[in-house]
């Protein structure tokens, strides 16, 4: 076919990315000058030429080559010389407008190194090399994703390294910057003081320290920025952990600051900590409820910096959730830690004995048990002896029944009545087994609980401090700040006679005008008197 190049005037148009797309792609320069004596052997004329180094994987990005087209509307020229097809595009939207400006005529020739394109030919042979070089780009960037995916999962960043560190090249991995390092670990030190801002800390590193960035091809060797430093501060890599497409992996690379510490500089910073999950177990959740719109409350844990020490202090409030949005809630003030504990030492000091008062009370109660032993087998009796004789009054109805001197109304009617008892009678015979143990049981711990346990609560982990707190009653309810609480009911004879016992009790112990015989009198009527309220079964 005859060459008709040489009637058309032609835009030369060279492009390389600097992404892997175009690793083996000839330079800029050389593309130039082969496809200026392609152009010579061809006798094209070349209207102008024109580079750009960007990408051509997504449309609207590359001004050079969309300033071409709308010249070529405009008729300054009717074709294209490049090295391949590629190089005008590998995205479909502008693969597309150089297909449909060669079906309007407005582009006469794309010409390569390889084969011209023309307005005539099969339109599904340039969409198809079109297609394929979209094609790589979309394989290559599946290839890319996959590989950076598993660099991660092996634990190294895959990415350029932050400041302090460098990439190694043979290996693949990220080491330390052995003339940043230690440098980065300073700044560090001195933002977890609190006493200096970030603007502040890059000053004297720049002016003080002479820091300077990593030298690169395109750039480097220059101070700290405002925004450098404070990406700085906020970034995870830090740790030894790092942020990639929305996960958190563990690095293998050498940490420079502790979790914590890194969470101390995002308080100072007023951000809210670590970008992770994190749990906490408050002592006092799901207990209390909002005595004005019946929510439970819940618990907030907030930090932060002493400014004249640099101390980072952690404090934790308890609010009404205000989940019920029916009901208009005023509780607005939250309870500090310290308010709710103290409240609840106050409640406990209540129902708080001496030692010795409950050795007198277990004493009586261990000598007392015998005679609740007996009344519980009097009681068995004559529950047994009742249930044995509604057991018989049941046959005596059936062998009436299979007699027929009753009819079915009758009998299915007292049948029911006596089965009713029997179950009754049954369940009390039952209670009344372990009455005596149960007795003890719930006697021992209620004196036990009245005698430790503000102890326990003041020196108790998290999880005994819930316990201490639940076992002081029910109904837990918060208005103003205050907690009120409905006492279990054995704690009220506590409540009610110790008071006066135990000034008795101290005025015994200081009256030095008894003899050792009075003075026992004394504590056996006290003792007396508190046994008359060892029965503090709730049930």
């Amino acid at each position: 076919m005859k060459n008709t190049n040489n009637k058309k005037t032609y835009f030369l148009y060279a492009r390389k990315s600097s992404e892997s797309e175009d690793r083996q792609v000839q330079s800029i320069e050389d593309q130039v000058d082969r496809l200026k004596e392609r152009a010579n052997n061809l006798g094209i004329s070349i209207k102008e030429v024109l580079t750009e180094a960007k990408t051509a994987k997504k449309p609207y990005c590359r001004s050079v080559f969309t300033d071409m087209l709308e010249r070529i509307e405009k008729g300054e020229a009717q074709g294209i010389l490049c090295w391949e097809i590629n190089r005008l595009s590998r995205n479909p939207i502008d693969s597309g407008a150089l297909s449909w400006m060669l079906q309007q005529n407005i582009l006469l020739s794309i010409q390569t190194m390889e084969r011209e394109y023309l307005p005539d030919d099969n339109v599904l042979l340039f969409n198809v090399e079109t297609g394929m070089a979209n094609q790589f780009i979309i394989d290559l960037r599946k290839n890319c994703k996959r590989g950076m995916e598993g660099k991660a999962d092996r634990g190294w960043l895959p990415s350029r390294a932050p400041l302090g560190y460098k990439n190694e090249r043979l290996e693949h991995t990220i080491i330390e910057d052995p003339e940043r390092f230690h440098l980065m670990r300073k700044m560090w030190e001195i933002m977890l003081t609190g006493n200096q801002t970030p603007p502040q800390i890059r000053e004297m590193v720049n002016k003080e320290w002479g820091f300077r960035t990593p030298k690169t091809k395109r750039g480097g060797g220059v101070e700290l920025a405002n925004s450098v430093i404070y990406k700085t501060f906020t970034n995870l890599f830090y740790t030894g952990m790092f942020s990639w497409n929305g996960r958190i992996y563990n690095g293998n690379h050498k940490p420079m600051i502790t979790l914590e510490e890194y969470d101390r500089v995002q308080v100072i910073l007023g951000r809210k900590g670590k970008p992770r999950a994190q749990t906490h177990d408050f002592a006092f959740t799901g207990v209390m409820k909002c005595e004005v719109c019946g929510s439970m409350y819940t618990a907030t844990e907030k930090q932060k910096i002493i400014k004249s020490t640099g101390e980072l202090k952690t404090y934790i409030y308890y609010h009404c959730t205000r989940k019920k949005k029916d009901i208009k809630c005023n509780q607005n003030n939250p309870m500090t830690l310290k308010e709710v504990e103290g409240q609840i030492d106050i409640e406990l000091e209540r129902y708080t004995i001496l030692p010795k008062f409950q050795e007198w009370a277990l004493e009586v109660i261990n000598r007392n048990n015998d005679k609740e032993i007996e009344d519980r087998t009097k009681i068995y009796e004559a529950q047994h002896k009742s249930l044995t004789e509604t057991q018989k009054e049941l046959d005596t109805l059936t062998k009436m029944r299979y007699r027929e001197l009753i009819d079915d109304e009758t009998f299915i009617k007292e049948r029911d009545e006596l089965k009713a008892k029997i179950v009754k009678l049954t369940s009390n015979l039952r209670e009344t087994e372990n009455r005596a143990d149960k007795w003890l049981e719930l006697t021992e711990k209620t004196f036990n609980f009245a005698c430790y346990a503000r102890k326990e609560f003041i020196l108790g982990d998290l999880n005994r401090k819930r316990e201490m707190f639940s076992a002081l009653g029910q109904n837990f309810l918060v208005k103003d700040k205050k907690i009120h609480i409905e006492p279990n009911e054995w704690f009220v004879p506590i409540e009610k006679a110790y008071p006066s016992l135990l000034l008795e009790y101290n005025r015994l112990e200081l009256d030095k005008t008894l003899d050792a015989t009075s003075r026992n009198e004394r504590f056996a009527q006290i003792i007396l008197t508190w046994c008359a309220y060892r029965d503090l079964n709730p049930n």
